[in-house]
């Protein structure tokens, strides 16, 4: 498992889907017959394809999430070496962070999903005469929406990820909707890395944070935005503030949880330790922002809601 900088971070999330149950769980990859062929060609931005994309490439483990979710699965050839969900996706050594438009031309795509534009692969592919569809790190949950839209259009099925994007925003809905009013806002640090690397609200997981009525301690380090939402925190700054919550996104990759965060030099007078509201985060759902983000809204309402309003 890789550790998160926040570049790294910011490429991946780069920061929230959560695959509840209905929303992970796989559809049908078959198209209707009949429907498939007659709706192409179809164009999603400056990207036409005239006919349904049968050997997908995705180097981006947000969008590997999202065409399983949609039912575009059996499509996909080959993904990146970070895209290890689900299970059954066909897993290279492919990267996504330093893509080769060799490598990626010998899967022989008629569709390459990418999160950036890194080595500017996107114009070395074009000469190659392939398709490519860009995902960025979304900043808000409408940008993920979006993104399983346009997959399902390109795909060819667009009815599966309208229902994809439709459940991710009942169930947010749902979950934020009996949210008790608290007179005063709880606080809280998502933790990155051991670096004290965090994510303000301005990026996608600062935006879930936001949903559930959190103040973030990391705002302040990065109010001009020059950090790009992904500022480095001090041992000192985060003691001052003492959160009430530490959401830790570095479980897997750093083996960090409760008992390191508590042995930490100053941090075991801290509100969240002492009231044992160190939450350990599934490193992967917390850096993507495909269906699974109702996943992790679900994880933090859950902690929050043992704290009596």
């Amino acid at each position: 498992m890789f550790r998160r900088t926040p570049r790294l971070f910011a490429a991946t999330l780069a920061v929230a889907a959560l695959a509840l149950g209905a929303c992970a769980e796989k559809t049908d990859d078959k198209p209707a017959a009949g429907t498939a062929a007659a709706n192409y060609p179809v164009t999603v931005g400056p990207l036409t394809l005239d006919k349904r994309p049968e050997k997908i490439v995705s180097l981006s483990p947000s969008a590997t999430e999202m065409l399983f979710a949609i039912g575009a699965g059996s499509q996909v050839s080959a993904v990146d070496d970070q895209s290890n969900y689900p299970a059954d996706a066909p897993k290279t050594d492919l990267s996504g962070f330093q893509p080769n438009a060799e490598a990626i031309a010998g899967k022989n795509p008629d569709l390459v999903v990418l999160s950036n534009d890194t080595n500017k692969i996107v114009d070395q592919l074009g000469k190659l005469k392939i398709p490519v569809y860009l995902t960025p790190a979304a900043t808000t949950l409408d940008d993920s929406y979006q993104q399983i839209t346009d997959l399902g259009t390109l795909t060819g099925h667009a009815d599966q990820a309208a229902d994809v994007a439709k459940r991710m925003k009942d169930d947010i809905a749902k979950l934020v909707k009996d949210l008790p009013q608290r007179a005063e806002k709880l606080t809280y640090y998502h933790e990155l890395g051991p670096e004290l690397y965090s994510a303000t609200s301005k990026t996608f997981i600062g935006s879930i944070y936001s949903l559930v009525g959190l103040t973030n301690i990391a705002d302040p380090a990065d109010a001009d935005g020059k950090n790009g939402g992904y500022p480095q925190l001090s041992q000192e700054v985060i003691v001052k503030a003492d959160p009430d919550f530490v959401f830790l996104a570095d479980s897997k990759c750093c083996q960090q949880n409760a008992d390191s965060v508590k042995a930490r030099s100053g941090w075991a007078g801290l509100t969240a330790v002492k009231n044992n509201q160190v939450v350990t985060l599934d490193d992967d759902i917390a850096s993507r922002w495909g269906p699974r983000v109702v996943d992790l809204l679900r994880t933090i309402i859950d902690a929050v809601a043992k704290v009596p309003a």
